[in-house]
């Protein structure tokens, strides 16, 4: 039987929990209030303790209620810093630990998936995690050729599990919405929900990550672990040491925090183009700062810049056959040269103007210019300021931008390129990463370089 709380009444009554605290703690603050204590130390001491609440809550349940809080985790940049303290070390926490599964279920899992003499197949086997995630956690262990590897195990039940969370956190997205300002939580909800079952599946996964691995083996500044051995619920992947991208935002030296956001850019623009897929789950815990060998004449591996970016866990991924749409390049250069008429007709034949809306080509232009200026500048530094002046921006209903943001749509097939792209510049404002973005669109987004200019790009890369 499965050791993760599985029944919908239980796991109902636990995320039942979180808007009843919500308000049970408000309560609690008023009390405080009245017993003399000011305003300030009340709600911080508030913040602190629904973080908590939180942090228990989805990280026991695992399951879809972890994942959404991982997906939320990635925004925390957009929150008022005197609401993004509190919050933030319960949300990155979330990025990749989690309470463990015992390990008589462990055991079991890989008893019943790989055979009784499951252990043969290994030369050594850490029963102590060292991750846990949503719907699975990572063992360390030794294959029995010697390989160091990583050990996925699913959780019995996370199927269900995923389902009935992400059922029961719709209903409550009315409450979560304030953690994100500008963040519409319904549809992250559903697009989680969406991508369950190709989660759940580890051969799909296997899939992707091979791909990867093999695209990216001899790459300078990316590494794919490859995969070893796969199975329903388990997935063997060559191990990987480095330095968790959370530990990077929280203690990185600034050149750390630079390399890891130029890479993670280079990774997100490129993946697509070279492999025809887009790792669609771009949170720190997915990611590693791996030293490369030394540079020349001795230098240390810091001095000479070598930082790589391991990458992990491709169980959500966006088959792009063709890379990222040209459309998304062209709109981007065509928003840069303040080409307003040309944008929107672009947008209303890609289906984010509705043809019933019409709207102002230079008002719309107006919309887009401020996000997109970290690929106006040769660098731009991403910081949780300029996000969250985005965020208030779109966020605030007696803005321009709020109005007109509210008669714009989403296509279905941009919806997990969109929530990818903004993850990932999440974490480039949690890493505070100087970034030279407009290096990578110029090498890897289609439609972005005029057609000559890519013409030349394509014949100097031939020669």
């Amino acid at each position: 039987m499965s050791d993760l709380p599985r029944k919908a009444v239980t796991r109902t009554a636990k995320l039942a929990a979180l808007p009843l605290g919500f308000a049970g703690r408000a309560t609690w603050g008023l009390g405080k209030r009245i017993g003399g204590k000011s305003a300030e130390i009340v709600a911080r001491e508030l913040q602190q303790r629904t973080a908590e609440q939180l942090f228990k809550v989805l990280g026991e349940l695992k399951g879809g209620a972890m994942k959404f809080g991982q997906a939320m985790s990635v925004f925390e940049s957009a929150l008022p810093e005197e609401i993004a303290g509190p919050y933030r070390a319960a949300l990155t926490k979330l990025q990749d630990a989690a309470p463990p599964m015992p390990t008589r279920t462990v055991h079991a899992v890989l008893e019943e998936r790989l055979g009784d003499d499951w252990r043969e197949l290994f030369l050594n086997f850490e029963d102590k995690p060292s991750a846990a995630a949503s719907i699975g956690q990572v063992h360390r262990a030794v294959w029995h050729d010697g390989r160091e590897v990583a050990v996925k195990v699913q959780y019995p039940g996370a199927g269900e599990a995923l389902l009935s969370d992400l059922t029961q956190l719709s209903r409550f997205a009315r409450l979560l919405g304030p953690l994100i300002p500008g963040m519409d939580i319904k549809p992250l909800i559903a697009e989680l929900r969406d991508r369950v079952s190709e989660e759940l599946d580890y051969e799909l996964e296997a899939q992707a990550q091979r791909e990867h691995a093999a695209e990216f083996a001899d790459d300078p500044d990316v590494l794919v672990p490859d995969v070893v051995h796969q199975c329903d619920q388990v997935l063997v992947t060559e191990w990987i040491d480095g330095i968790p991208l959370a530990e990077v935002i929280s203690d990185g030296t600034e050149e750390q925090r630079d390399r890891a956001g130029q890479l993670l850019a280079r990774f997100l623009f490129s993946g697509p183009a070279r492999t025809g897929l887009l790792h669609a789950d771009p949170h720190p815990g997915n990611f590693r700062l791996i030293p490369d060998e030394a540079g020349e004449d001795g230098e240390s591996e810091e001095a000479a810049g070598s930082w790589r970016l391991g990458v992990l866990d491709f169980g959500t991924v966006d088959r792009l056959p063709g890379g990222l749409p040209g459309t998304i390049g062209d709109c981007l250069r065509l928003t840069l040269e303040g080409r307003a008429d040309e944008v929107y007709e672009l947008l209303c034949e890609e289906g984010f103007v509705k043809e019933t809306i019409e709207l102002d080509p230079d008002a719309v232009l107006d919309y887009l210019q401020p996000i997109i200026k970290p690929a106006e500048a040769d660098e731009f530094t991403f910081t949780r300021s300029w996000m969250r002046n985005q965020a208030a921006r779109i966020a605030d209903m007696r803005s321009p931008a709020h109005q007109l943001g509210k008669q714009l749509n989403l296509p279905p097939s941009y919806l997990l390129i969109h929530r990818v792209t903004l993850s990932t510049i999440g974490v480039l404002c949690q890493l505070n990463a100087t970034v030279r973005l407009r290096d990578e669109l110029d090498a890897w987004l289609p439609g972005f370089l005029p057609e000559d200019e890519e013409d030349e790009q394509a014949v100097e890369a031939q020669a």
